[in-house]
């Protein structure tokens, strides 16, 4: 097994970030190196945030001057404990502690991250220039979504700050971001962001499987599989892709071999539309739906959205002898009916019982529209 790649690097500045301490009255001084880290962190999908103990109001100024206030989210800068502000990070990023790593020039704070959060990964300051060169640096493949995950959160951070200032209900707002929901056939250019979809996505993986890029693209090229990427986009701008499905077609079911969806849009119901889009294509089609759900000791909310979208694990009456691969794995059967698309966003996705073919708007049933009750 490889070794995981870090999705966040979190940074101490006196001493490490810059040299100098910015409460000394000093010189502060950003190396050409240490900018080229936190630049090539970026250009891999890997975020840089800050824990430091310092002013903010003198702090922030001061990475604007060097011009590299951009390139961080979620910065923590007071004077509490470190371990409480990589803590805040994770947990305002969504990220689980192992995927963070921090560094900073004091023994003292690296121990005392050490004790609280066991999970992150520890650097010392001269380390710094030698990130680039590690392999939990070194993302297996950068896709587009990659290249623009720093833009995609701070969006996220504008988004957030828009839903707690809102007057009203919460589908009000949701309703008020004009989302559109993208499903579309994986092709080329998006089987490398599949599959990293399914590497990153642990929390809402209804199986916990990693499908690698070879096998992706030998399921693309076969008739009986759908590949399927959702991306999102609103006001704020786009999520980037959010959501894989992997669908195995026959005469009388549908198979629905893995779910992955992204925990930056859960709070969005994008999970729920899917199943609900993916019910109406499969009543369309006048076959049996069944999802194969496998538990890991993170995924529990996926099960949930299965039960709630009307699956059940009562087996498939077309295909008695229906049996999941992975013998961990139980399988949840669904009669599906024709659904109403959802009031909160527009959904443009393709007719999944038409081979070819451009992604059409989901449409109400005739007689209805959206959000009206059948």
């Amino acid at each position: 097994m490889g070794v995981s790649t870090v999705k966040c690097l979190v940074w101490d500045l006196d001493q490490t970030l810059w040299q100098g301490i910015l409460l000394e009255a000093g010189e502060i001084r950003l190396s050409g190196e240490i900018r080229d880290v936190i630049v090539g962190l970026d250009a891999r999908g890997i975020l840089n945030s800050i824990a430091s103990r310092n002013d903010h109001e003198h702090a922030w100024p001061r990475l604007e001057e060097l011009g590299i206030a951009e390139y961080f989210v979620a910065p923590k800068i007071g004077w509490g404990r470190k371990s409480d502000s990589v803590r805040a990070i994770a947990d305002e990023l969504g990220f689980a502690h192992e995927t963070l790593a921090f560094i900073d020039d004091q023994p003292a704070e690296r121990a005392e991250v050490r004790f609280h959060l066991p999970d992150v990964r520890l650097y010392a300051a001269e380390e710094a220039e030698t990130l680039l060169d590690r392999p939990e640096f070194t993302p297996a493949s950068v896709t587009a979504d990659s290249r623009q995950r720093r833009r995609m959160y701070q969006a996220n951070v504008r988004r957030d700050a828009g839903r707690a200032a809102f007057q009203g209900p919460d589908e009000q707002f949701l309703r008020s971001l004009d989302m559109v929901l993208r499903v579309d056939r994986a092709g080329e250019r998006e089987l490398a962001r599949v599959a990293e979809l399914t590497l990153r996505t642990s929390q809402m993986n209804a199986t916990g499987v990693h499908y690698p890029d070879e096998v992706l693209r030998g399921l693309v090229d076969d008739p009986g599989h759908e590949v399927l990427v959702a991306t999102l986009t609103d006001r704020f701008g786009s999520h980037g892709a959010i959501g894989v499905l992997l669908l195995e077609k026959s005469e009388r079911v549908w198979r629905l071999k893995l779910l992955a969806t992204s925990c930056r849009v859960v709070s969005f119901g994008v999970g729920a539309v899917i199943l609900r889009w993916l019910a109406d294509q499969t009543a369309a089609a006048g076959v049996h739906l069944v999802a194969d759900f496998r538990a890991t000791d993170r995924n529990r909310v996926m099960e949930i959205a299965y039960r709630f979208a009307g699956f059940a694990e009562d087996g498939c009456p077309c295909h008695a002898d229906l049996r999941s691969e992975d013998e961990a794995a139980v399988m949840f059967h669904l009669v599906p009916s024709r659904q109403q698309p959802p009031p909160t966003m527009r959904v443009v996705a393709p007719r999944l019982a038409v081979a070819t073919g451009a992604p059409v708007d989901w449409e109400p049933l005739p007689g209805n529209r959206m959000g009206e009750e059948s």
